[in-house]
């Protein structure tokens, strides 16, 4: 039998590429209104202008109808920068989407949890971070973490891993913090479903699934171009044409990893498993530490392992 949801109105938090992405999968297909949020009010400016362009480009593929699009749109609204988390004091479910900061999520969802009725699922968008130390953060000051109370807050936390770029990829990794109840994971799990994407499920260890695999792929790739093993466009083309890859591993990095991402954010994802696991085997290369060091991230920045024209 088939969980329902139970999302009547869910909030956004943050308006950047993956903020927006889950906005418009919520708004297009769960067909839920969305309150958007980000504390740049020209971000979210910015965000709504690319979500127009999203809609317009599936209309003219035929992927979806005008109406479809216009219903869409319609259904997302801004919360002024000035009113905050305050702003989602009605929403059913709210699904952070912020930099990749431990120390900025707890707080985020320490007020998210006093400002929010008790019912509403916090949930993160987070690809490394614990959602188990998130979700302690909900816990009321001066509660002991069994009390019911806590519980109860901490159990509501989840983690809903998108993957970028949201509109186009199919997967959501979700991920049960040891508090998180099973009607949090139920819902949770039935709500992205309804944004049209299959689920798969993790225990909350550094990197989860997804990124635990990817990331020391990712390095190793870099510490034999590091080592001279081969070139850039060797190594890439190996995994290209050898094992049926899409793209290498060099180029992924930094480039199909998409705008907001790159080479920084492997290496906070690689640091975050190292520290996580004391494994060596998630030791970021140096080369690596050099490129961010140099500012040289990928395609956001216009130079990485190659070179992007802006």
């Amino acid at each position: 039998m088939s969980i329902a949801h139970g999302i009547r109105t869910l909030g956004v938090l943050g308006a950047g590429q993956m903020g927006l992405g889950i906005a418009y999968v919520s708004a297009l297909h769960a067909r839920v209104p969305v309150m958007l949020y980000d504390r740049s009010a020209s971000q979210v400016q910015n965000g709504l202008k690319f979500m127009d362009k999203l809609l317009a480009k599936d209309v003219s593929k035929g992927k979806i109808t005008q109406e479809q699009a216009t219903a869409a749109r319609e259904r997302v609204s801004t919360i002024d920068v000035d009113k905050g988390v305050s702003g989602m004091r009605d929403v059913d479910m709210v699904i952070e989407a912020v930099s990749e900061n431990l120390q900025v999520k707890q707080t985020l969802f320490r007020n998210l949890a006093a400002e929010l009725p008790p019912t509403a699922i916090l949930a993160s968008n987070t690809s490394s971070i614990s959602i188990t130390k998130i979700a302690a953060a909900t816990v009321p000051e001066g509660k002991n973490a069994a009390d019911e109370d806590a519980k109860r807050s901490a159990g509501r936390v989840v983690g809903l891993h998108f993957f970028n770029p949201v509109p186009v990829m199919k997967l959501v990794e979700l991920i049960a913090a040891i508090q998180t109840s099973q009607e949090t994971v139920d819902r949770a799990k039935a709500f992205a479903v309804a944004c049209g994407k299959e689920v798969t499920t993790s225990k909350d260890v550094p990197g989860f699934v997804g990124n635990a695999l990817l990331m020391p792929f990712i390095n190793e790739a870099i510490m034999c171009l590091e080592k001279g093993v081969a070139t850039r466009e060797d190594i890439d083309k190996t995994l290209k044409l050898g094992m049926n890859h899409p793209m290498g591993p060099l180029q992924l990095g930094e480039h199909c990893l998409a705008m907001t991402i790159g080479l920084d954010t492997c290496l906070a994802i690689q640091k975050t498993l190292y520290v996580g696991t004391g494994d060596s085997k998630y030791r970021p290369s140096v080369l690596l530490e050099r490129m961010v060091d140099a500012g040289w991230y990928g395609k956001k920045s216009g130079k990485g392992f190659y070179e992007y024209p802006q």
